[in-house]
């Protein structure tokens, strides 16, 4: 959570979700869409910013470690699903789950080719990337989710672990394949969050053990937990 400014102008603090992280750095990928974002878009290098956090939960990785029979680890089919700007700490995780030998495929959804971030990067990682837009300027036409459950096919599914970030129709459809398929999947949630610390309640989700808040008890959720509405 970010202060922008010294003034009561914009008062809240924004969240943001951490798209690289160093041993003594954490990068953020934004886009100024409004007030607040101008406002960091402005800062110098060297400008101090009032960060709260990290806070809630992130990404479980271990459960993307698939077991042999005799106990051995071995590289599991890790599954990238991102929707607009929500690949920002999908590539964070991509960056950790590669360091551990997995076997990583990306899929970027996005409105036009313009829109399409960080293909490059996670090509660098080494991982296979697949685009869909909506008006068919880069990649395949349609929807990202269209695209994964026609990949997936290709997939060891019984290896198979689903990580997803990114508008909610996207990660209800992504919750329903990973459902239908017997695939574990935790998907990242995008609520308005005012306080980050689970104190003004703006966040709540529903979910099967009752209504739990993203800024604290998420973002990251297990798909099956989640009602959506």
């Amino acid at each position: 959570m970010i202060r922008v400014s010294d003034s009561y102008v914009p008062l809240l603090r924004r969240p943001f979700g951490a798209h690289e992280i160093g041993k003594d750095r954490i990068a953020i990928l934004y886009k100024v869409v409004g007030k607040a974002t101008k406002i960091l878009s402005s800062k110098k290098k060297g400008k101090m910013l009032d960060v709260l956090g990290p806070l809630g939960n992130g990404f479980n990785i271990e459960a993307s470690i698939v077991r042999a029979p005799e106990g051995r680890g071995r590289p599991s089919s890790i599954v990238l699903v991102a929707g607009g700007h929500g690949v920002a700490p999908l590539y964070a995780l991509a960056k950790q789950l590669l360091a551990s030998s997995h076997q990583l495929s990306v899929f970027i959804g996005a409105r036009t080719k313009a829109h399409v971030i960080c293909e490059k990067e996670f090509k660098k990682l080494g991982a296979k990337v697949y685009i869909a837009t909506d008006d068919g300027s880069k990649g395949r036409k349609g929807l990202i989710t269209s695209l994964l459950k026609n990949r997936l096919r290709a997939l060891e599914i019984h290896k198979a672990v689903i990580y997803g970030c990114g508008p909610k129709a996207m990660l209800k459809e992504v919750g329903r394949i990973a459902k239908a398929k017997k695939i574990p999947c935790q998907l990242s949630l995008e609520e308005y969050m005012a306080c980050g610390t689970g104190t003004c309640l703006g966040c709540a989700v529903k979910t099967r053990s009752g209504y739990k808040l993203v800024c604290k008890d998420g973002p990251v959720f297990d798909s099956k937990e989640i009602v959506w509405q």
